[in-house]
């Protein structure tokens, strides 16, 4: 009988392992950072062969941790940074370049010209998203461009793109597996949502050989084996914001969770259908399992922890992100003070690339807290931005938010998170919800859990966060945050 489920959770900033298992509970993990690069502004970069080298070093390290052999591991689960774009020669297993991250804005001034060729309605129509240089597309075309040879190498049909799901497939089954899943591929501005195929119009508009694109599979099945372990299988992938709905157990339409990570994500789950947004808001698949698709809206803001440790690093009004609480908590209001972290622009449901951050109301009174409470409002406020857009978009009063990420356990900024949000916020007993997605989706592919219904009797909330401030008081709140928006907004 195997007892374990592994799960790789490729993240922004760090690679991590964690061993699940089969009621779900994390039994170890092995986490370690990786350098960013910022070549220009407005540049973000990693290096890919350090991606995978951070990877298959907390892989071994978490099974040797927990003292288990490989055998008794059932599947690998893999969840990633969406849109962060890789290529590769396949003859050498090399990448071409580092990889462009999903944060980096380098192609905006192309996809303006796209948006003036009038191509946003087409590419929202396809893919679900929106014409943005967050998307893998522009990426690509970006790499072949300007990379000495890259173009000639793509035309002879030696180089292989992938999301950073597919170079660790790359990597783990030996080079023997180029594919990536349906979440994954959602991402890349290049795949038809409805057809389930990369689209060969948008391949062509950006001068992407369909000879680089990955193999489309479902989200939960095998996809290869693991040679660093003996054979495990691959048996599931999705990006991370995908695999955090899923582990969240948000299987029904309607269902919403937020993700504070690097930056913020909430999705809310819209079952087989794929709902246009008006409000700015992506279309996205969340999963395919078996033969079933869901979809879900997706609200994405770019800066969310990345902003507490730019107070940590660039500030230095804090020497560890987990500071920033007890730092907030002098105060027992922001003092007037809003911090719009818009430091790689504004995401939903703004939409706008040359935001810069904002921090308004500083007076002679201000301090260090009230800069440190105001970062982890704007925070909270950003996601209130993308509740009320997604509310207009589907027609659903919210139930409950539920939360995961790192900043989720910031018990001060959850408060105030329910408070202007005048909704239930609920926190998991397993805040691991990314990696704990990725585990349910290769655990049901081998059999290791049986069912939905298995696992959805595994979920337990840990705490819930009630709304217990004023109407009054959200909406004075609310007025001043709209003023530091309109302050930060480029146009």
């Amino acid at each position: 009988m195997k007892k374990y489920i592994l799960a790789l959770d490729q993240g922004t900033s760090s690679s991590r392992a964690i061993i699940f298992d089969h009621d779900g509970t994390p039994l170890g993990v092995s986490q370690k950072e990786f350098t960013q690069y910022f070549p220009r502004p407005g540049w973000v970069e990693h290096n890919p062969e350090e991606i995978w080298e951070s990877e298959s070093e907390v892989m071994l390290d978490v099974v040797r941790k927990c003292g288990i052999d490989s055998s008794e591991i059932a599947a690998i689960g893999i969840t990633n940074q969406r849109e962060t774009t890789i290529v590769w020669d396949a003859r050498t297993g090399k990448s071409v370049c580092n990889a462009i991250v999903w944060q980096d804005r380098r192609t905006s001034e192309y996809c303006d010209s796209l948006k003036a060729l009038g191509l946003t309605e087409k590419i929202r129509d396809k893919t679900g998203l929106l014409l943005d240089a967050y998307f893998s597309g522009t990426k690509i075309r970006w790499i072949l461009e300007n990379v000495d040879g890259a173009r000639d190498l793509a035309r002879a049909g030696y180089l292989r793109f992938g999301t950073v799901d597919s170079w660790l497939i790359w990597k783990l089954t030996g080079g023997a597996v180029h594919c990536t899943d349906v979440s994954n591929a959602s991402r890349t501005m290049l795949f038809n949502i409805h057809t389930l195929r990369w689209d060969e119009e948008l391949l062509d508009l950006l001068g992407i050989p369909a000879s680089m694109m990955p193999q489309v599979r479902s989200s939960s099945e095998i996809y290869g084996s693991c040679e660093l372990l003996g054979g495990v299988p691959v048996a599931g992938a999705a990006g991370d914001q995908q695999a955090a709905l899923f582990g969240q157990m948000c299987t029904e339409p309607g269902d919403v969770k937020n993700t504070y990570g690097t930056g913020c994500f909430l999705l809310m789950n819209s079952g087989p259908k794929a709902i246009t947004s008006q409000n700015k808001l992506l279309t996205t698949i969340a999963w395919k399992i078996g033969d079933r698709v869901d979809y879900a809206l997706e609200g994405s803001v770019f800066v969310a922890g990345s902003i507490v440790q730019w107070l940590r690093d660039g500030l230095g009004i804090i020497k560890s992100s987990a500071e920033i609480e007890a730092l907030a908590s002098q105060v027992p209001d922001n003092g007037g003070v809003y911090l719009v972290p818009a430091l790689t622009g504004l995401g939903a449901p703004y939409w706008d690339p040359y935001a810069k951050g904002t921090v308004t109301g500083i007076t002679r009174g201000t301090t260090a807290a009230h800069i440190a409470r105001a970062a982890l409002e704007g925070i909270a406020f950003e996601t209130m931005d993308v509740v009320d857009a997604m509310r207009k978009d589907a027609g659903i009063a919210l139930r409950s938010l539920k939360v995961d990420g790192g900043a989720s356990r910031n018990n001060l900024m959850m408060q105030f998170q329910a408070d202007i949000l005048m909704t239930d916020v609920v926190r998991p007993v397993v805040t691991e919800t990314t990696a704990l997605g990725a585990s349910y989706l290769a655990g049901l592919a081998v059999g290791f859990w049986s069912s939905l219904d298995e696992l959805k009797a595994q979920w337990k909330a840990e705490r819930a966060f009630r709304p217990a401030a004023s109407q009054e008081s959200v909406n004075a709140a609310v007025k001043g945050w709209q003023d530091a928006i309109g302050r930060t907004l480029s146009k």
